[in-house]
């Protein structure tokens, strides 16, 4: 009965997306807690860990503030994305859905920018890696680490998503067991007595949470939330897309928010005085307090697991589909759009990010905040158009405005939306904003280029029926 559903789902799947003007070529076998798994692996449980003491110095000991600020922040985009994802459940993610919001040449620039975010995320998490692999192993070379797990995540994703699936329940299980054990411990130290006990300073302070704090905390949090956009990029490898796309996106979110703020808040009352927590191993030295040096070894082995395969697999696994979904529209090179014949997956676009990531790493570890930065640039640039595209397509053409929820739904949460994000922008730094907009002009010529003029259109919107 359930695999008789489970064919249901595929073939109603595969008629939507040939309304869409686009033919079934990836394998559909994902279901929603696949979906919320893959997201919460993306956001990793524990991404706080490997940049706590960096926010804690920000913020001045208020890094779970941080985290809810961003969450609330991040929840208004995400109610697009879901939106749009019920619409059109294709892959793409803001390039499909700017594409269709607004119009094909503004969607290529949507996906373009967030590109700059997908190309380099693995580039970053590939720096962490190398750098707790010299940490945990004196001397070792970090490029063998880097070349070790790109070469194994290319190899998996090529594979299929299957393969993903399996090895995703094994280090999500890792990881759960690590975060319990050390809020287990933390509780009992602050219970017992150990540095300030249970406070509220890593929660609020008066008169530290000013405007300016809110726009650097939110722009320090978005990337740890940066995963959730990724999981719309599956929608032509899940069972009733329109459904369990977005509603994965909302659960995950909620998951990951009360895990980072658990553990934000034990590491932060561990060590109460914030001003001398060291930038790069914070969140280790509070392992250390609680845990000693048993634990301290192997909360770095698991971050090393959790960042290196399934962080970064999750993070080439959607970076492949955005390539793959606009090189079969022909806005970058058409090889990009290759589906291997026998694994289903668009192995040329997961083997160009796994020479990128490699070739990115390499001469950039020791500038890992500037990557992270403008990994930040590309995704909250192209949220924005997102949010607008929301705007435009349900509120103004489709005329969505009959009931207080159409309002808010589709005119109130997007321009929340795009405010939030448009203030965090004023936090760049100066390199940062030349970086973007240099990407932004390459991207402009290039679609100047492939659209002769932005005259011509993909095949698939030509066909547009929806």
């Amino acid at each position: 009965m359930a695999e008789t559903k489970a064919a249901q789902a595929v073939d109603t799947g595969q008629k939507e997306l040939e309304s869409f003007g686009y033919k079934q070529e990836l394998r559909r076998g994902m279901g929603l807690w696949d979906v919320v798994l893959y997201g919460v692996l993306f956001m990793v449980v524990i991404a706080p860990q490997s940049i706590f003491g960096g926010i804690q110095l920000n913020s001045h000991g208020m890094t779970p503030l941080v985290y809810i600020i961003g969450f609330v922040a991040i929840l208004f985009t995400a109610m697009s994305y879901m939106r749009m994802s019920k619409r059109f459940p294709i892959a793409g993610s803001v390039y499909s859905y700017v594409q269709r919001g607004i119009n094909p040449h503004v969607g290529f620039i949507a996906g373009w920018l967030i590109l700059l975010d997908y190309i380099l995320v693995p580039g970053l998490l590939i720096v962490m890696v190398m750098n707790w692999g010299t940490a945990l192993i004196p001397n070792s070379p970090a490029w063998l680490w880097g070349i070790v797990f790109i070469a194994f995540n290319t190899f998996v994703n090529i594979r299929g998503i299957h393969l993903n699936r399996g090895m995703d329940w094994v280090i999500f299980v890792i990881e759960v067991v690590a975060l319990i054990a050390f809020i287990a411990l933390g509780c009992s130290f602050l219970a017992n007595g150990g540095a300030d006990g249970f406070t509220i300073a890593p929660l609020y302070q008066e008169g530290e949470v000013t405007p300016q704090f809110i726009a650097s905390g939110i722009s320090l949090a978005a990337l740890s939330f940066l995963g959730f956009d990724g999981m719309s990029t599956l929608a032509e490898e899940t069972r009733e897309p329109e459904k369990n796309i977005g509603k994965g996106i909302i659960i995950a979110l909620c998951f990951i928010i009360v895990v980072f703020v658990a553990q934000t808040y034990i590491a932060a009352a561990v060590q109460p005085d914030w001003a001398n927590t060291d930038p790069d191993m914070g969140f280790f030295d509070s392992v250390m307090i609680v845990g000693g040096q048993g634990l301290y070894i192997f909360m770095l082995v698991v971050n090393i697991i959790a960042i290196g395969i399934a962080n970064i697999m999750n993070a080439q696994l959607a970076s492949s589909r955005l390539l793959y979904s606009m090189g079969r529209d022909g806005v970058i090179p058409r090889i990009f759009g290759k589906v291997h014949p026998k694994y289903q997956t668009p192995w040329v676009a997961s083997l160009f990010l796994g020479i990128v990531t490699l070739c990115l790493a390499l001469p950039l570890m020791d500038r890992m905040n500037d990557l992270a930065e403008f990994v930040n640039f590309g995704a909250l640039s192209s949220f924005v158009m997102l949010n607008f595209a929301t705007f435009l397509f349900f509120f103004v053409r489709e005329g969505k405005r009959k009931t207080f929820g159409d309002w808010v739904k589709y005119l109130i949460c997007p321009w929340i939306g795009i405010i939030i994000l448009v203030y965090v922008f004023t936090g760049f730094q100066t390199s940062t904003y030349i970086v973007g907009v240099c990407w932004l002009v390459i991207g402009l010529i290039i679609g100047a280029v492939k659209s002769k003029g932005y005259k011509e259109v993909p095949e698939a919107f030509k066909h547009l029926e929806v």
